[in-house]
């Protein structure tokens, strides 16, 4: 059989891919360890990525709304990042004003009744004097008069040494992970105002490179799915966020009109606990339930009953419409993406792999139709009967 150019580098391919993958298969480790070092020097950039990402939503929408011309063209993109910058900072300083206060009142509130916890624990106390007799026997059965009491201060000397010297490496480490995260942070933040203020350039750079190394229809195929997943995270983006205050503003309200404490604080670390999806709203709902009871527990209680009920409401009629069409994902492949992506890297896979979910489902929803169409598949067989 004649086989010409191309399929034969189709076959050295498919030939070179195999060996390397079970290459890579014989040495994970090797394999493991080369990928965290590509992520520990890649990451400042993919944060930097990321955060540009999350950014470009609110400054797409802004920068449409400034004035256009030839005097406004070269400000129209700086200012759009200054004022998105500056809407960001004002949310976060506005939920920090609401949160620091309330946080402070509860705290105060704790001290308040720390006299009487004290109290009653000094009651209990008390009424321990009427088991030391008995504690007394039982010493004496466990013969702990044979005991070597003159070597405990030694004992605790050796294990305050050790957990000393455990404490002083574990601070080291951490103080190197927090000095490494924020100039991870700091660098990625830098690198997200370079590609905002110049990502149509970047796009155009990077649309160059695929078509250059690409062939043409493969290229054309990248870049539809790349749009696809940019539409469909910014509408994550921007549907989690709008859920969130809804759900925020319902807590609010209801806490208000139920006359139970802290209903902004409440409802603002609701809001915020709310972007992570779907098991967000429960870490509110501690906390809050938390606060409540140390002014009144029963009406702990009855703010968790009513997050029950706001949660319903929320599940069925605002998420599914406001972040579910959004993304087009159907409620049961949300709560596998959320799952999966939890398991996998924690809250950051929960906000990443609902979108990415949704990009798959929609490329393999398309896959499918244009197979039944290409092998003539009657509507009738695969409909419901």
């Amino acid at each position: 059989m004649d086989w010409n150019r191309d399929q034969i580098k189709q076959r050295l391919a498919v030939v070179c891919g195999g060996v390397a993958f079970f290459c890579a298969l014989q040495n994970l480790p090797a394999v493991a360890g080369a990928l965290r070092w590509a992520l520990g020097v890649l990451s400042p950039f993919l944060v930097g990525g990321a955060i540009a990402f999350i950014l470009n939503v609110p400054m797409r929408a802004i920068e449409a709304h400034l004035p256009k011309g030839k005097r406004w063209k070269s400000l129209r993109r700086p200012l759009a990042l200054v004022l998105t910058l500056a809407a960001v900072t004002g949310v976060l300083t506005l939920a920090a004003c609401v949160v620091s206060p309330g946080i402070g009142d509860a705290v105060r509130s704790i001290a308040g009744q720390l006299p009487a916890a004290v109290q009653r624990t000094q009651e209990q106390l008390a009424e321990l004097e009427n088991w030391l007799p008995q504690l007394e026997t039982l010493a004496a059965d466990l013969r702990l008069d044979e005991f070597d009491w003159k070597a405990l201060p030694e004992k605790a000397a050796a294990l305050v040494r050790d957990w000393g010297g455990g404490l002083v490496s574990s601070g080291g480490v951490l103080i190197g992970g927090v000095v490494s995260g924020v100039s991870t942070f700091v660098i990625g933040l830098v690198f997200s105002f370079y590609v905002l203020l110049q990502k149509e350039r970047l796009a155009r750079q990077g649309r160059q490179v695929l078509y250059a190394l690409l062939p043409e229809r493969w290229a054309d195929r990248t870049l539809e799915i790349l749009r696809l997943a940019s539409r469909t995270f910014s509408s994550f983006l921007s549907g989690q966020c709008v859920e969130a205050v809804i759900l925020g503003s319902l807590f609010v309200v209801a806490m208000t009109i139920f006359r139970m404490p802290y209903a902004l604080l409440v409802g603002v670390l609701i809001a915020l606990t709310a972007l992570i999806p779907v098991v967000g709203a429960f870490i509110g709902c501690i906390v809050g339930a938390l606060l409540i009871a140390v002014t009144n527990p029963w009406q702990a209680v009855g703010f968790v009953v009513l997050f029950l009920v706001l949660q319903q409401v929320e599940g069925n009629l605002i998420y599914p419409h406001v972040v579910g069409s959004s993304v087009g994902l159907p409620s049961i492949w949300v709560l596998a993406a959320v799952t999966l992506g939890g398991k996998l890297m924690g809250i950051a896979g929960m906000l990443f792999f609902i979108p990415l979910c949704s990009v798959l489902y929609a490329l393999f929803r398309g896959f499918v139709k244009e197979r039944l169409k290409q092998r003539k598949v009657p509507a009738r067989k695969w409909r419901d009967p």
